[in-house]
Parts: structure tokens; C-alpha cells; sequence
């Protein structure tokens, strides 16, 4: 069994001063995907013993920022989408194994006013056109924070929440789209009609404690590969950032 977490840690140190190495070590992933570093290079040292590090970084300081930490020391590591447009905001990573893909990503958002929506389409169609050259290679796993909730189950106020970033129709659709074009959400493949299931609370009206949140971290999964796969679930106890971890355990060794 291989064991892998995503978590968009809002910042990482921030989020080691809240108790993310205690939480990392507890939960001996295989794979650890962390988003939303804000780090510059040799802004922080990290000894995770047994761990390869791979780190992609935003040239804009204190901004974005991907890394993943693994067990398994990959056949190959690639940085970006290989679009100049989209590659140096550090959002992307991509490692290949024996068995699959996986690619860690921390999606544009659309942002307030929906400022960055027009450029998010963009990036949107260039990211699943990455995503299935791939998966025509070899199945692929893709996390991270995704910045959308794809259905109205997925956020606790869906209608006040209509034309703002994350749930506009534009990026839903587009989500539907990565899954039409041979993808599965792997949380709702095991829990369809779980309600009440959020990666992400705002940090203002006492939002978390009142679970009003939503759910746009995911890890999806090639169509292909749905019989490798063992559970998945949203780790909402695990403070330390205003999202929380999320797990994918598959039936792969990969060693």
C-alpha cells in the first residue's frame, strides 16, 4: 500500500510553527504533497529523514510555491507545464514512478472580483491537455489545492457563492471537463453523496468551528486506475492552516 497526503499549508513556516512537522511524522505518508509554500530557495531547511525533496518555487516573492517529499525516489521529476505563461508561480510538479504519474498542483485562483478568471481558463485547458499527454503514457494521480467546488455539495452555501471565485460555472465546468476527460475525484468515488465534507474554512466568523467550508483540494485519478485504489478522506481534525490534509491510499508499492 502506498499512503498520500495533500495539503495546501498556507504558508510553511507558518505552518511548521503550528505543529506541521509533529503532523508529518505521525502520518508516515509514502508521498506528502504540500501547496502554497511561500518560500523562496534556501528560505527553509527541512531534515525529513527518508524523504527525497522536490521543490518548485514562485519567482514572486512569498507567493505560491509546490513541493512533494517522498519515500520512493521517482524514475524522473519535472518542474511546470512546460508554458512559459503558466510556469513561474512554482504550481506544478510533477514526478514519474514505476506504475504512474503524480502531479501536485495549487490551481490559480480566479480571485476576488474574479480578476484572474479569463487567465485561469487559460490555464485550465493547458493544465488538462498536460494532464492527458501524461495519462496517455501511463495512468496519472493529480492533487492539490484546485480551487474549485465542483458541485453544490461540495461548499456549505452554494447560492450566496455563485459568481464568486471557486464557484463560478466557468471553473466548475472546467472541472467537469478534467473528469470527462477520463478522471475520477477519488473522495467522491468512494463517498458520492457525503455532505458536509470541506478542505477549507475562511479564518474570519468563526467559519471552521461551524464547519462552513468547502471542498477544493482533490486528488483525482486516471479512469484506469480506480481498481488500484484503497480509501480516501479529509484529514478536518489536522489544524495549521486554513485548509486541512487530505489522504489517497492505493494498492501500489512502487518500490
Amino acid at each position: 500500500m502506498t499512503r498520500l497526503i495533500s495539503w495546501n499549508v498556507n504558508g510553511l513556516r507558518a505552518a511548521i510553527k503550528k505543529g506541521f512537522l509533529a503532523f508529518f511524522n505521525e502520518i508516515n505518508a509514502d508521498i506528502f504533497c504540500i501547496q502554497e509554500t511561500k518560500l523562496q530557495e534556501g528560505q527553509l531547511q527541512l531534515d525529513l529523514q527518508g524523504y527525497y525533496q522536490y521543490w518548485n518555487y514562485a519567482i514572486k516573492k512569498g507567493y505560491s510555491g509546490t513541493a512533494v517529499f517522498t519515500k520512493i525516489k521517482p524514475l524522473n521529476v519535472t518542474y511546470g507545464i512546460g508554458i512559459e505563461q503558466h510556469d513561474n508561480e512554482g504550481r506544478v510538479i510533477t514526478l514519474e514512478f514505476n506504475e504512474y504519474f503524480l502531479v501536485n498542483v495549487y490551481t490559480p485562483n480566479a480571485q476576488r472580483g474574479l480578476e484572474r478568471l479569463d487567465y485561469r481558463m487559460v490555464w485550465e485547458d493547458d493544465f488538462r491537455c498536460y494532464l492527458k499527454q501524461l495519462d496517455a503514457i501511463k495512468p496519472v494521480i493529480v492533487c492539490g489545492d484546485m480551487n474549485v467546488a465542483h458541485k453544490e455539495i461540495d461548499l456549505k452555501n452554494p447560492e450566496s457563492n455563485r459568481n464568486n471565485a471557486g464557484f463560478t460555472q466557468e471553473e466548475r465546468d472546467k472541472f467537469t471537463a478534467l473528469l470527462e476527460a477520463g478522471f475520477i475525484d477519488t473522495y467522491r468515488y468512494f463517498y458520492p453523496d457525503k455532505t458536509d465534507a470541506y478542505t477549507w474554512w475562511s479564518y474570519m466568523f468563526n467559519a471552521r468551528e461551524k464547519n462552513i467550508g468547502w471542498r477544493i483540494d482533490y486528488f483525482c485519478v486516471s479512469e484506469r486506475f480506480k481498481d488500484k485504489l484503497v480509501s480516501a478522506d479529509i484529514l478536518s481534525n489536522i489544524m495549521g492552516s486554513d485548509h486541512c490534509p487530505i489522504e489517497l491510499v492505493i494498492d501500489c508499492c512502487n518500490k
